[in-house]
């Protein structure tokens, strides 16, 4: 099954399950953020990849010129282990983590969880990649891909119990779009996956795809 089925799938059988008040409120936080146009503004195929450093989940720092010297960096941004969504994207990157290693690629995954929830998060699902922790999401606002939850969608999280304010570190209305890149060594964005929509996801084949498209090491 492929990642897009298995999403497709798991929508299908819990959204409707949940309060109609709820979901209206999501539906509509869903359309304006797609008519804002953000997806079409966040970085590109083309354009550089920010740098950033990072603490893992385990508090050691990571940072982007440190992977690039090693190779090309698969990088995906979630909105945290609280997403049943971004669970299963992880999940589905760990099942090709070998795959991606294979090429020469390190993957790295980043959201704007506490190191704690992250850790939590690794261990679960027994990630082998790298978890990082983005507070305040200054990284994915680099990248373009940070945002403002409105109130009333805040409120509907809350009222799930997600407890942001905590597992965001006091920073409990921004969230990134769900977003994947394929980096080169030297920094550019060779393939990119930005979507407003939580549901979808990067699938990992085309990840792999554009890994064996990347131009020969020089």
């Amino acid at each position: 099954m492929s990642l897009h089925d298995e999403l497709t799938a798991f929508f299908r059988a819990h959204y409707p399950k949940l309060p109609a008040a709820a979901r209206e409120v999501m539906d509509r936080a869903g359309r304006d953020l797609a008519a804002s146009g953000q997806a079409e503004r966040a970085l590109c195929a083309g354009d550089k990849a920010p740098h950033f450093r990072l603490p893992t989940a385990t508090g050691e720092i990571v940072t982007l010129d440190a992977l690039l010297s090693a190779g090309p960096v698969v990088l995906t941004f979630y909105r945290g282990a609280w997403c049943p969504f971004c669970n299963l994207a992880l999940r589905a990157l760990q099942q090709h983590h070998a795959d991606i290693t294979a090429r020469g690629a390190r993957l790295v995954a980043i959201s704007p969880q506490v190191p704690d929830a992250s850790l939590t998060l690794t261990e679960k699902h027994a990630l082998a990649f790298d978890v990082l922790s983005d507070l305040g999401s200054d990284t994915a606002k680099q990248y373009g891909l940070s945002f403002d939850l409105p109130d009333d969608l805040a409120a509907v999280y809350d009222s799930f119990g997600f407890d942001l304010q905590r597992v965001n570190g006091g920073h409990p209305y921004t969230l990134p779009l769900p977003a994947t890149y394929v980096i080169d060594r030297d920094a550019t964005i060779r393939w990119a996956f930005v979507d407003t929509d939580y549901t979808h996801r990067a699938e990992p084949s085309d990840i792999l795809a554009a890994l064996d498209a990347l131009p020969p090491a020089r």
